[in-house]
């Protein structure tokens, strides 16, 4: 995934329609919730859009940009014209690393937010201990990720000419409410929608996907090189599917936020107990 995202620095900005559109309902929501944070991280930040528009949103608060691919954050950078730059407005402050291991100090977050960036990590509960460990006590968890009807076409297309698996597995909205509450998040909210994207053909959805760094990420996925006799059994099986000269990309997006309450337990399980001890005075 690393690679890929790297490899569409340049282009990701044509292609991320369904981003773009998935960050305006997740800041559709974000105006229902109270929140005045101080400092807020956009986790998977891409090309940056979404962290700009959170500026915009909270413009007393510091924002972090996050990213895994450092092409992808240069771009990020440099979308800042030089008059913006010049009078301080461009408020993002990039870092590169992994949302497995963040490099900020425990409880220094008010808002995590995460589009469509979870399931780079693989595993997303290594990433939602992170983000909960950056958090501050009351502070909001808000995320979009893919759940498993995202791209349902491409991959029955595929498997209709291979057996090798063409398209990852992503991970279901209650397996990902069950993480949060593992992790010690308060109050999770999950929910999801279906969107579907037409294109006018099998390998114009291809293109889309390798210009905005979607690739496939499963580990027992093919090597080699994918012959011609594969894709072309995908391409008609793909054809099945069209109406209204069209064919249908469904992707499946999962939103959930949740809390992090007071810590009850230490990490290792042991109950956290206040003590308010008073002296008594003798007369």
């Amino acid at each position: 995934m690393l690679r890929a995202s790297s490899r569409a620095a340049a282009s990701y900005a044509g292609a991320a329609v369904l981003a773009r559109e998935v960050e305006s309902r997740m800041l559709e929501r974000l105006q229902y919730i109270k929140l005045a944070p101080q400092r807020v991280l956009d986790a998977g930040c891409g090309d940056g859009d979404g962290a700009r528009r959170l500026a915009g949103a909270y413009p007393e608060a510091q924002l972090l940009g996050l990213d895994f691919a450092y092409p992808m954050l240069r771009t990020a950078a440099s979308r800042a014209s030089w008059l913006r730059r010049a009078l301080a407005r461009d408020r993002v402050d990039w870092l590169c690393a992994d949302l497995a291991a963040l490099p900020l100090a425990p409880a220094s977050v008010d808002l995590a937010w995460s589009n469509l960036a979870l399931h780079c990590a693989g595993d997303p509960l290594p990433a939602l201990k992170e983000l909960r460990r950056v958090l501050k006590v009351g502070g909001l968890l808000m995320f979009s990720c893919y759940g498993p009807d995202t791209l349902k076409e491409l991959r029955s297309a595929f498997a209709a000419g291979d057996g090798a698996g063409h398209v990852h597995g992503f991970i279901d909205m209650h397996d990902l409410g069950d993480m949060l509450s593992a992790c010690g998040y308060a109050d999770p909210v999950m929910d999801m929608e279906l969107i579907t994207l037409t294109y006018a053909g099998a390998d114009a959805l291809l293109a889309d996907l390798r210009a905005s760094g979607q690739a496939n990420a499963l580990a027992a996925r093919r090597r080699g090189l994918t012959g011609k006799g594969v894709f072309g059994a995908m391409r008609t099986a793909y054809e099945a599917l069209r109406r209204d000269g069209s064919l249908p990309a469904s992707f499946e997006i999962v939103y959930g936020h949740a809390w992090k309450p007071q810590q009850r337990t230490t990490d290792d399980g042991r109950a956290i107990v206040q003590m308010e001890l008073q002296r008594s005075r003798k007369a």
